[in-house]
C-alpha cells in the first residue's frame, strides 16, 4: 500500500512543494515545527534512511541544504534544524526547519494540521529565495 508521502508526490492528495526533481520532491510539512518546516522525500519508497543508497542520499542531502539556506534567507532565522527520524511515515523523509532556539526542536510541541491558505506564504517564501540561488 502506498504511503502518504507517495500519494501527496503523486498528486493524490495535496500537498505545498517548494522543490522537485526526478529523484525528490520538498513539500511543507502541516503540522510544522515552525514557519518554513520543509520535509525532503525521495519519490521511491523507501522506509528507512540507512536503506538508502549512497548516491540518492547524498542528493537528499543536497537539496536538504539548498532547502535550508532558502529557509535561512527567508525567515531570518538563527539556525536551521535537520531531523530524520521514520516513525510516523514509513518513507524516508528529511524534516528541515528555521529555528531561533532550542525550544524549536521540540517535537511534542507542533502546530495544529494548517491548511494549503496558510501554507502558500512560508512555501512563497522559500520558492522565492530557491530561484534566487540559481
Amino acid at each position: 500500500m502506498a504511503t502518504i508521502f507517495t500519494k501527496i508526490i503523486n498528486r493524490e492528495i495535496p500537498g505545498t512543494f517548494v522543490y522537485e526533481d526526478e529523484q525528490c520532491v520538498a513539500f511543507l510539512d502541516v503540522s510544522p515545527l515552525t514557519d518554513g518546516h520543509t520535509m525532503v522525500v525521495p519519490r521511491a519508497e523507501i522506509s528507512q534512511w540507512t536503506d538508502l543508497d549512497e548516491e540518492l542520499l547524498d542528493h537528499l542531502m543536497n537539496v536538504a541544504h539548498r532547502i535550508g539556506r532558502a529557509q535561512k534567507e527567508a525567515f531570518d532565522c538563527e539556525r536551521i534544524g535537520l531531523m530524520i527520524v521514520g516513525y510516523e511515515v514509513p518513507h524516508v523523509h528529511i524534516h528541515v526547519w528555521p529555528t531561533t532556539s532550542m525550544a524549536d526542536f521540540d517535537i511534542s510541541d507542533r502546530a495544529p494540521m494548517q491548511d494549503a491558505e496558510t501554507l502558500a506564504g512560508p512555501a512563497e517564501k522559500i520558492r522565492q529565495a530557491l530561484a534566487q540561488q540559481s
